[in-house]
């Protein structure tokens, strides 16, 4: 495994690689699909649960990794945080070939805060992934304490050129409603895109892989 901190053009934003190591014996695995993970924390901090160890476990089936660290506390302010998803999904597509890409099977996935950047790079980016994983996102009406203004509502950016979009949440999700799930369902849906959603019955907020070690 390759991995290697990339430092992007805000100080205290970075990129994080997980690159399978090429082989003559994965032929087959020249190209690769790849996965931009952004970790939740409420615009305060970026989880070390929901990085890393989802990257790795992208890994284990095939994916090239990278794992953001954008924008968070006072400099969350949109659309710093947006700005840095950007940068890094367009760092992987000019680095696609060396790093063995596939540019046009680039999907993002978010967790909580991370889901509200993930869908927002999603629906309302100057570049955009093919496809979305959004884990018990934030997504309408909420902010952090480090800022006065409220995150942008994405629900109402989705627009007919959001990539395919999976969401997970659960019903009984106290931190993050089941709502914010729920009215960008109803958008995706408006917008005649096509989305795939599953809502557990019962688990708390933060679940990233639902395992022991997250």
């Amino acid at each position: 495994m390759i991995t290697e901190k990339i430092q992007l053009s805000r100080a205290d934003s970075s990129l994080t690689t997980y690159l399978p190591d090429s082989s003559p014996e994965l032929s087959n695995a020249i190209l690769r699909p790849a996965i931009l993970v952004c970790p939740g924390g409420s615009y305060s901090f970026c989880s070390h649960r929901e990085g890393e160890p989802v990257a790795l476990a992208f890994l284990a089936e095939g994916f090239c990794a990278f794992v953001l660290q954008y924008a968070l506390k006072e400099n969350a302010l949109f659309p710093a945080p947006l700005n840095d998803a950007e940068e890094a999904l367009s760092l992987i597509r000019q680095n696609a070939k060396t790093w063995g890409v596939d540019p046009d099977k680039i999907a993002v996935c978010g967790f909580s805060a991370g889901g509200h950047l993930a869908a927002a790079l999603s629906a309302m980016g100057s570049v955009r992934p093919n496809a979305a994983i959004l884990c018990y996102p934030v997504i309408a009406g909420w902010k952090n304490r480090f800022l006065e203004e409220p995150f942008p509502e994405v629900q109402k950016s989705v627009t007919a050129d959001m990539p395919k979009t999976f969401l997970f949440s659960t019903s009984d999700d106290e931190t993050v409603p089941i709502r914010h799930s729920l009215s960008l369902m109803n958008a995706l849906n408006e917008a005649g895109l096509t989305f795939e959603s599953h809502i557990f019955r019962s688990g708390k907020h933060g679940l990233s892989l639902g395992k022991d070690c997250t």
